[in-house]
């Protein structure tokens, strides 16, 4: 059997009460980031929330630029960046830009968006987001690889479009697809050969699900001549 080292990580929604003040909310989880970095944990993702009150960071990138300007050596993730409710050009160059600015340290984890609320605040039908998120990866990866994207679909349209500067990690930054129960995480993450994030690995449900959507990938992987590496297995918990 491989054996495969144990690291440490955050995934930081966040949650916060909603009678606090947010700005001392925003401080406080940057001073989170600078403990974990002096400490030693490897990685941090930031999710994305525009509705429901608690979680209060609507962009992850601008969070990750503020907290590698305080952090020496921990990476940061975007946990995750809710596709649908961007254009996959802009996505893009956002990432690549944040690549620079981290030399390196910013990893790409993508989503459908977890909230109803905030898809139907965008007039976007929750059906529809899982199928959009395949849709803008599909791109972003191009753009990332500097292919020119000519593409019209029924929410976004790209003429001749292309990544304004190469990434700074190359060949790009690491992608991660969320998984929770459902296996459309697993199928991307062996199409394309990317990480999972398993958010749901203690919820019953997500736990239940971890070995059929592992073996979902491993399947997909192999018909495209590839093998997951279990060192991108990502398994997330709540912790006191």
């Amino acid at each position: 059997m491989t054996q495969v080292p144990l690291r440490h990580g955050v995934f930081l929604a966040p949650f916060h009460a909603m009678d606090e003040n947010p700005t001392a909310c925003l401080d406080r989880d940057l001073e989170l980031m600078e403990w974990l970095d002096r400490l030693g944990f490897h990685e941090a993702w930031i999710g994305e929330h525009h509705s429901a009150g608690w979680e209060i960071i609507s962009s992850p990138e601008l969070f990750i630029a503020v907290a590698a300007e305080r952090t020496k050596s921990i990476r940061f993730g975007t946990g995750v960046i809710s596709l649908p409710y961007h254009n996959p050009l802009m996505v893009a160059n956002r990432i690549i830009q944040l690549d620079h600015h981290t030399r390196g340290r910013v990893m790409f984890g993508a989503g459908p968006g977890l909230l109803a609320s905030d898809a139907l605040m965008l007039g976007i039908d929750p059906s529809t987001q899982r199928d959009r998120m395949a849709e803008a990866l599909d791109v972003i990866v191009r753009l990332f690889k500097g292919e020119y994207v000519t593409e019209k679909t029924d929410w976004y349209t790209l003429v001749n479009a292309r990544a304004h500067i190469p990434p700074y990690t190359k060949p790009h930054p690491e992608i991660a697809v969320a998984s929770a129960v459902t296996p459309s995480g697993g199928r991307l993450a062996g199409k394309y050969g990317f990480s999972m994030i398993c958010v749901a690995a203690t919820n019953p449900f997500g736990y239940d699900a971890l070995a059929a959507n592992w073996q979902i990938a491993n399947e997909l992987a192999a018909e495209q001549g590839r093998k997951m590496d279990p060192a991108n297995l990502r398994l997330v918990g709540p912790m006191h």
